[in-house]
């Protein structure tokens, strides 16, 4: 009771439905080939992007410079009886919140390529 299918009996298409069936086949190939070019053009983009940095570091697309030499010592003075709240870095810059005993605020800011503090801003308390 098995059926076995051969090409032999298989009964030719109705020209309708063949050429429905080759509208189908060419709409097919026609957006397998559209897919193609967009993956190849998504894949050059990326080349491109990925060549047109020429060796940027991190550092240098943050806006720091990755060829600017840190200086490995330096020293910053604080006042007596002060304490460092927080500090932050930016690219060369080390930005220090100096908190006083008397209860002002000053913010240091350091120059790692340098060595120098390069601004200091001074938050009075208020009166």
């Amino acid at each position: 009771m098995t059926q076995s299918f051969n090409d032999e009996d298989e009964k030719p298409l109705d020209p309708a439905v063949e050429r429905v069936r080759r509208r189908v086949m060419r709409f097919i190939a026609i957006n397998l080939g559209i897919l193609f070019l967009a993956l190849m053009a998504v894949a050059v983009a990326i080349v491109y992007r990925v060549g047109s940095r020429g060796g940027e570091t991190a550092a240098e697309t943050e806006g720091g410079a990755a060829s600017t030499k840190i200086v490995e010592q330096g020293t910053i003075t604080v006042p007596d009886g002060s304490r460092i709240v927080s500090q932050s870095l930016s690219g060369t810059l080390l930005s220090i919140e100096v908190s006083s005993a008397d209860g002002g605020r000053e913010f240091v800011i350091y120059d790692l390529s340098t060595g120098a503090v390069s601004g200091r801003v001074t938050i009075e308390p208020p009166r």
